[in-house]
């Protein structure tokens, strides 16, 4: 059952740093090419939710940064 569980955890920290790699290409698709893909509007309309969110924009934002910190 571990190691069930360590293939799946394996399996999406891949999906993960795949779909990483794919956003900041498409930043810098959307630099060069006048953001197609709506790459960077999204990415600016999640900021602003966080930023909406006030104090509780805060705390989820700082969740976020510490879960990526224990990878």
């Amino acid at each position: 059952m571990k190691n069930a569980v360590d293939f799946i955890n394996k399996w999406l920290g891949d999906i993960t740093e795949v779909l990483k790699s794919l956003i900041v290409v498409g930043v810098i698709v959307g630099i060069l090419f006048d953001d197609y893909f709506g790459v960077i509007e999204g990415i600016g309309r999640v900021v602003g939710q966080f930023g909406d969110g006030g104090l509780a924009g805060l705390l989820a934002l700082m969740i976020i940064y510490m879960w990526y910190q224990k990878k």
